[in-house]
């Protein structure tokens, strides 16, 4: 069994082409290459399309099983209306047979290692507000907005949705979930950093905001005993050794 991860693909998973991706020729649907969020293929709020059914079974027939953890940049509502399964012992939204979604606060045995897995994120890209589709001058400000270059605004229920960012059921369940596993497990794998290192990659140019949801990675930094982090949200691949955390985007690597 072989596992290998990879950031945000928004969408777009010819990053798994075998040009790309030439390991794939040796591997098996017992091998997992893992998205770390931002999967962004179950996209339409109106439901499947073309584009949509064509990745989802393109994947399928890829020889590796695709995991994935939700980003900020999914479509919620639709995702969540998969049925929740379980598998590996966490909760799970079956895509395809072998292209899986890793919900949220679940510890998955896979092998003989024990993978935490908790995605979401607050955006970065909706400074100039969201816009609701039922605004009577919804046409109005998003004519506006269109015409600012500059302009980072999302549609809700269209482009952005409220669950981007983890309930208090869902952040009780991860740690009740990690208590199971007396605080310890090999991976952690999230979307988001936690408060410490965003801020560390953020150099003090005061980009990127925390929230409650990084502090709530950033206490089970401390909490738990684990071998390596791995987040994707940031677009950048970069090591911090001292965390033992990365930070991953277009690469692809082998942890397994």
């Amino acid at each position: 069994m072989a596992i290998w991860l990879t950031g945000d693909i928004h969408g777009n998973p010819e990053r798994f082409s075998t040009g790309n991706f030439p390991e794939q020729k040796q591997l098996t649907k017992k091998d997992f290459v893992i998205c770390l969020g931002d999967f962004g293929i179950v996209w339409d709020y109106r439901g499947e399309d073309h584009s949509e059914k064509y990745w989802l079974d393109w994947l399928e027939q890829k020889t590796f099983t695709t995991l994935f953890i939700d980003g900020n940049h999914e479509c919620f509502d639709r995702l969540e209306a998969y049925p929740v399964e379980k598998w590996l012992g966490g909760k799970v939204h079956f895509l395809r047979p072998s292209v899986i979604h890793l919900m949220r606060g679940q510890v998955f045995q896979i092998g003989r290692q024990a993978f935490f897995t908790f995605g979401g994120a607050g955006s970065h890209d909706i400074s100039s507000g969201i816009l609701e589709l039922d605004d009577p001058n919804f046409k109005e400000k998003k004519k506006k907005l269109d015409r600012d270059p500059f302009a980072l605004y999302r549609i809700n229920h269209v482009s952005w949705w409220e669950q981007e960012l983890p309930n208090q059921s869902e952040m009780e369940e991860g740690l009740r979930n990690l208590q199971k596993y007396n605080h310890k497990v090999d991976y952690i794998l999230t979307h988001s950093p936690y408060t410490s290192l965003l801020k560390q990659m953020d150099g003090g140019a005061l980009l990127y905001e925390s929230n409650y949801f990084t502090d709530y990675l950033q206490t089970i930094k401390q909490m738990i005993d684990f071998k390596h982090w791995y987040f994707g949200h940031m677009h950048v691949d970069r090591i911090f050794p001292e965390e033992s955390s990365s930070c991953l985007y277009e690469q692809i690597i082998r942890i397994l």
